[in-house]
């Protein structure tokens, strides 16, 4: 049994929309790797997260993540970058080595999730183990308990000694940020500007274009924020045209860079706004119950067969954008390679 249902709609798609504009090699900076033998047994999960991206997939060996990729898009080579599952859930010790073994394995650059908790001398011990970490993955979920989801700051899942132990070491932070307002909340685009000023040698990476998935997530945010030299955004898990060119613009081809979030965007759905909340369109009963998760939307067939893999929609819609912007091959190359590539060490 294959690992997708790809179907003659989703090839012809490919062929017609993506083959010519995605580079013959490409990397994805955005990827989860785990094993279901990773999970605590009897561990409490948090409400800190949406669901709907744990219906997906019970686990994404890096030999499936790879098979993704031949079956989604043949006749290119995709190198990603890997990383654990950041949930309170895991065993962190047993997924970081797992995604270490993997990526010596297999040749691929990695990061390695933090817990605020750690001492900066664990850290850096750990990080320093394995080559192919490149820094660090932070993740709100891990932010202390007695904190309110709605009042989780940057520094409470990424404290400052550990933002001045990647700061000594050149490392990437790769971040996903919290709170209702995503990137218009000023607690977030403040603080992620701070980061710059005062750690000018770490590498930031803010993960899904600040979790902007509606037109109204930027807010102020970009003016404050457009004068910043060196961050970088990452568009995974985005299919906002509009939340696209306004980064880009501000940003250029050079600090905009292509991820997948898979397993999660290999699901079939598409993506809707409504007074500013996104909605995921999904094919009737592709991923049993989801009438819990107000972000989730079923549509019957024959009208369903219409949609196809939710990466497609993400790399559409960043296909468009840079076409509305007039960036041609050698700029959609940056976003798709050489920016990542420069970030990640790969040759």
């Amino acid at each position: 049994m294959s690992l997708l249902d790809v179907k003659p709609y989703d090839l012809q798609l490919y062929r017609e929309e993506l083959a010519d504009f995605l580079p013959d090699t490409f990397i994805d900076c955005h990827t989860h790797v785990w094993l279901d033998s990773h999970f605590i047994k009897g561990a409490e999960s948090n409400d800190r997260s949406c669901a709907w991206p744990n219906m997906v997939a019970p686990d994404n060996s890096v030999e499936d993540l790879n098979e993704t990729n031949r079956l989604l898009f043949p006749d290119k080579k995709v190198i990603s970058v890997l990383y654990g599952q950041p949930v309170v859930t895991i065993d962190l010790e047993v997924n970081n080595s797992y995604v270490a073994q993997k990526a010596e394995q297999y040749g691929f650059p990695a990061l390695y999730i933090s817990h605020p908790s750690q001492s900066a001398e664990e850290l850096e011990r750990k990080v320093l183990e394995h080559s192919c970490f490149k820094g660090l993955k932070v993740y709100l979920q891990f932010a202390p308990s007695y904190i309110p989801n709605n009042e989780i700051r940057i520094y409470d899942f990424l404290p400052h000694e550990h933002l001045a132990l990647a700061n000594k070491h050149g490392w990437i932070v790769q971040l996903h940020i919290a709170r209702p307002r995503r990137l218009a909340d000023p607690v977030n685009y403040v603080q992620i500007r701070e980061i710059e000023e005062k750690y000018p040698d770490l590498q930031l990476i803010v993960a899904h274009l600040g979790r902007a998935y509606a037109d109204e997530d930027l807010g102020d945010a970009l003016p404050y924020l457009k004068d910043m030299k060196k961050t970088v955004w990452d568009f995974t898990a985005n299919t906002n045209q509009f939340v696209m060119e306004r980064v880009l613009e501000m940003v250029g081809p050079d600090r905009f860079v292509y991820g997948t979030d898979f397993p999660i965007f290999r699901m079939k759905s598409r993506r809707t706004v409504e007074n500013g909340f996104y909605i995921n369109e999904i094919p009737q009963g592709s991923l049993g119950d989801v009438s819990s998760d107000p972000h989730m939307r079923e549509i019957p067939y024959p009208e369903a067969e219409k949609i196809s893999f939710f990466i497609y929609e993400e790399i559409l819609s960043c296909k468009r954008a840079c076409k509305a912007l007039g960036l041609g091959k050698s700029e959609v190359e940056k976003i798709f390679y050489s920016t990542s590539a420069k970030l990640f060490g790969v040759k």
